[in-house]
């Protein structure tokens, strides 16, 4: 079943929902936004680091409300200790390569899963590099923080660039492709974003968009939106639509497939990507909020997933993502940078790394 079947019994089912949910009453922005922030805060400390930091990160851009730096911070032991943990084996050919085979073993079974472990066939030390060495660095540098020279040595040495544009790569992660295009630019070790942007549209040209399976679909609409939101720093900083409009034509024109088929994570971020170029009234900003409205699950405080599931620490990245698009401010603030923050300062690891390499 392609794509387009599939669009008339969603359409068909979701118009059965919508009568059947006539009567509900409708919550405002504000209450679902609240109500989706009280949850995540409460339960806060019985999620994993990563996820503490993911939320902690975020809020703290959007507010600047130095409360969430300590959940920043616990994400920061994990991975400055990771990186120090690596720093001797980057040498070590026998090591990386094992580590990418049991990284690329751990991948889901599902079709994402799948894709993956055989676009990794062609580079299988990508995702040692991508997935471990590039996204703890970025992160330091995200705090205002040091790396290691040898690990900065150890990323110049490696050649992203052909996983980077290669199609099966990009079919099978398109988002993460485009996370990691700006993290290398981010350091200054190679700018491939005008080459990455052509070889995404290469890979998904829109002329081929009826022939999508939905997943795919998805994929190419998750991997048009981090484009938007790498570039920002993960909101840190507005973007260009001189650089970036094309990206909200193509929402703007495929409107109706793309609220259908998007999971609320990806309408989310759509929603998001039109308010970091400061398109706030647009309508697909009201779309998005009125869909992760009414995918909101009042007894439960939170979005659940697709399947149902109520898990926070799965579903905190969709939850905090709804709550920064119904909750947007005015302002955005960059880091937290721990480098000039003296309260943080006092607790950085022992290990900290003291001499930040020269960004090209």
């Amino acid at each position: 079943m392609n794509r387009h079947s599939c669009l008339v019994i969603v359409v068909l089912v979701l118009g059965g929902a919508l009568v059947g949910c006539a009567h509900s009453p409708k919550l405002a922005d504000h209450q679902v936004a609240a109500s989706i922030k009280q949850t995540l805060e409460n339960n806060l400390f019985q999620l994993p680091p990563r996820v503490q930091g993911h939320y902690g990160i975020r809020l703290y851009r959007i507010t600047g409300d130095n409360k969430y730096l300590y959940a920043a911070l616990y994400d920061y032991f994990v991975i400055a200790d990771r990186l120090h943990y690596l720093e001797p084996y980057l040498k070590d050919q026998a090591y990386i390569k094992n580590t990418a085979k049991k990284l690329t073993t751990a991948l889901s079974l599902g079709t994402r899963g799948k894709l993956r472990r055989e676009a990794l066939k062609q580079y299988p030390e990508f995702i040692f590099y991508a997935g471990e060495l590039l996204r703890y660095s970025v992160r330091l540098d995200e705090f205002g923080t040091s790396i290691p020279e040898s690990v900065f040595k150890a990323l110049q040495a490696y050649d992203f660039l052909p996983g980077l544009t290669d199609k099966k790569m990009i079919r099978a992660w398109a988002a993460q492709l485009a996370n990691y295009v700006y993290w290398l630019r981010q350091l200054g070790i190679a700018d491939h974003t005008k080459a990455y942007k052509q070889a995404f549209l290469k890979a998904y040209p829109d002329s081929e968009d009826h022939t999508l399976s939905p997943w795919h679909f998805r994929n190419k609409l998750y991997g048009l939106t981090h484009f938007i939101l790498a570039a920002s720093g993960y909101y840190q900083r507005h973007v260009s639509a001189d650089e970036f409009g094309w990206i909200l034509d193509y929402f703007a024109q495929n409107q109706q497939e793309a609220l259908t088929y998007a999971t609320d994570d990806i309408a989310a971020e759509m929603g998001i990507c039109f308010l970091l170029m400061k398109q706030y009234d647009h309508p697909i900003v009201s779309l998005t909020k009125a869909k992760l409205i009414d995918s909101f699950n009042q007894d439960a405080r939170m979005i659940p997933s697709v399947s149902g599931q109520l898990d926070l620490a799965t579903g905190e990245h969709r939850n905090v993502l709804a709550y920064m698009l119904l909750a947007w401010p005015e302002k955005l603030n960059p880091g937290p940078y721990f480098d000039q923050l003296a309260e943080i300062q006092k607790y950085l690891p022992r290990h900290h790394f003291d001499s930040q390499p020269q960004k090209q």
